[in-house]
């Protein structure tokens, strides 16, 4: 009986993480931070490098961009999660 208690509790304890997940990839604070980061890419790309005509080098502004909001939103993440 203990065994399917401790499942049990298992199985919920899974269900709030998936919860947190679902929450926060449809929550406008991650959109709103993936916004923000991405345009900060492109702006210190287009301060420093429109002088170059290389479609090669300027493809990987929306890579980097997405790099980085992905890269950086954990702590962001955690920040909200506790709001939460």
């Amino acid at each position: 009986m203990k065994d399917l208690e401790k499942e049990i509790e298992l199985i919920k304890e899974r269900n709030h993480r998936v919860e947190k997940d679902k929450a926060w990839e449809t929550s406008w604070v991650r959109r709103i931070c993936i916004a923000v980061l991405t345009y900060f890419v492109v702006v210190c790309y287009n301060y420093g490098i429109t002088k170059l005509d290389n479609i090669f080098l300027s493809s990987l502004v929306p890579v980097m961009g997405f790099l980085l909001s992905t890269l950086s939103l954990k702590l962001i993440r955690n920040i909200w999660e506790k709001g939460k």
